[in-house]
């Protein structure tokens, strides 16, 4: 324990010798707080950190890793006319976002949205299209949950139909001690290549997003 202690003195001597600043906050003149370089560091990687799971969450990454087409449509519309000068970034963001959140509206269903307008209870709205990002952003995420669920479902009922089938042989066999799931992962592969599965997926997948 002691030599843990003097270890961390030690290291604590190193760092303060080589000049490196804490992390600090001190008082301005007109009483706003300045912060350290270090604590500005912090947070902006900290953003970084979080930054790429929250536009994951608005797109269709939770069923789906890549929808082409929506980042086409905002490429096209918001992100290449920033870069031209066209636009400013305040009106690259209002668009971006505006797209992002029509293709939300569309491909989440009109139950969870209704769910979380009563939940918000600052319904009811006119169109679907009025309802604001920070309804539809969790409606859309949980729609997209339930549809996941739904597709893990249909894809894992046949493989049960296989190892119960596997399992019942091999009770009928006296061969209680060896796994049926051992035995029922060739039958897998084998069914799950002779109805072309990956095709069957992917098809389906990409025939429930509307764009």
């Amino acid at each position: 324990m002691f030599g843990t202690l003097n270890s961390n003195l030690v290291m604590g001597q190193d760092f303060s010798a080589l000049g490196m600043p804490a992390i600090t906050a001190s008082d301005g003149a007109e009483g706003s707080t300045t912060y350290s370089l270090s604590l500005q560091i912090l947070l902006l990687m900290t953003a970084l950190t979080v930054l790429p799971s929250l536009v994951l969450g608005m797109t269709a990454f939770t069923r789906i890793i890549i929808v082409l087409s929506v980042f086409e449509v905002l490429y096209r519309d918001a992100i290449s006319p920033f870069l031209d000068g066209n636009i400013g970034i305040e009106r690259a963001l209002t668009d971006g976002i505006a797209l992002l959140k029509e293709f939300m509206v569309v491909n989440t269903r009109s139950d969870t949205l209704n769910l979380f307008v009563d939940l918000s209870k600052s319904g009811p709205f006119a169109t679907e299209a009025a309802v604001p990002l920070n309804i539809v952003l969790p409606a859309f995420i949980t729609s997209e949950l339930k549809t996941a669920f739904e597709i893990g479902f249909l894809i894992f009922l046949p493989f049960l139909v296989i190892d119960m089938v596997i399992a019942s042989i091999l009770m009928s066999l006296g061969m209680m001690m060896l796994s049926p799931m051992l035995i029922s992962l060739p039958f897998k592969l084998l069914l799950f290549v002779l109805v072309d599965g990956w095709a069957m997926t992917i098809g389906s997948l990409s025939a429930t997003f509307m764009v």
